[in-house]
């Protein structure tokens, strides 16, 4: 097994470095910093740690690997596939680790496909740093069978999503929608309640809350119950921006959250669930986009 890498940041390094101490014997990488100040130390002293070999340019990573994994930044993917195609040997798997939406991992991987290579989708959903080579990963894609096939033996933890590449991905995306979104709601919640001095109450209060049930059954109950009760909440919401505003506290997330709700209470799903929650939230992202499609049709 040979594999390769272009770009040797910090993910390649601690994916590298994981393979190399499960036994994954020959790797070969390629970065554009390996000869610029002042990242120049730091990719060669990542290349040593990792005993991986540093080449001069892509093209002699992808002369002789069995798979080739691509760590490069989200809006440099396409261009490098286009740069890399024309050197890829028939059937060389093709991994692409970057942050790119769906669409991009698509063209991505018609550019793999036309030289006959296989094109993998790769989302890591954890720290690399922690888990190293054994970072979960989702994939998706026409290589993805036989990237499991070639890593297995080296314990990487790789979930097959489907063949359609960008549906790993998105998978990853979609996730960081609450990942991120939730902790600049938490940084906004946590501002205001130490400016007002209640900071332990409404963390209790909250915790007691979010600890009573699962994550399924909160999310759940959270969604069904606001499909009715938009309106109401919208305007509650707008007492909190208030307060916040009053104090001199940013109220971005609140007044995000305030719009969502008033764009739902504008649906009236309390007449179409007859002003009885729905059981399931599925019922609401159906409504909804119900709506939206009887709305194309008017």
């Amino acid at each position: 097994m040979h594999l390769g890498f272009i770009g040797f940041g910090e993910a390649a390094f601690e994916l590298a470095l994981g393979l190399k101490q499960h036994g994954l014997e020959k790797i070969t990488a390629y970065d554009p910093l390996c000869n610029t100040e002042p990242f120049k130390d730091l990719v060669l002293s990542r290349a040593e740690k990792a005993s991986v070999d540093l080449v001069d340019s892509p093209e002699k990573v992808l002369q002789d690997v069995n798979a080739v994994i691509v760590a490069v930044p989200a809006d440099k993917a396409l261009d490098v596939s286009k740069q890399l195609k024309s050197n890829l040997q028939n059937g060389c798997v093709y991994i692409d680790v970057s942050a790119s939406s769906p669409d991009i991992k698509q063209k991505i991987a018609e550019n793999v496909n036309e030289q006959g290579g296989k094109f993998v989708d790769a989302a890591m959903m954890g720290p690399l740093p922690v888990y190293k080579h054994k970072v979960p990963i989702l994939a998706s894609g026409d290589g993805t069978d036989t990237f499991i096939e070639l890593m297995t033996p080296f314990e990487m933890n790789l979930t097959k999503v489907s063949e359609a590449p960008g549906e790993a991905t998105a998978v990853k995306l979609i996730r960081s929608i609450h990942m991120k979104g939730i902790a600049a709601l938490y940084l906004e919640l946590l501002e205001a309640a130490h400016e007002f001095n209640v900071d332990t109450l409404v963390v209790d209060s909250i915790s007691e809350t979010m600890n009573a049930h699962t994550f399924d059954e909160t999310m759940n109950r959270l969604v069904t119950g606001t499909s009715i009760h938009a309106l109401r909440r919208s305007i509650e919401l707008g007492g909190t921006i208030e307060m916040l505003q009053s104090a001199n506290i940013d109220s971005v997330m609140s007044q995000a959250a305030k719009t969502k709700l008033e764009n739902l209470a504008e649906k009236n799903l309390r007449d179409t669930f007859k002003g009885k929650k729905p059981e399931h939230w599925l019922q609401v992202i159906e409504a909804c986009k119900g709506q939206i499609v009887a709305n194309k049709i008017l």
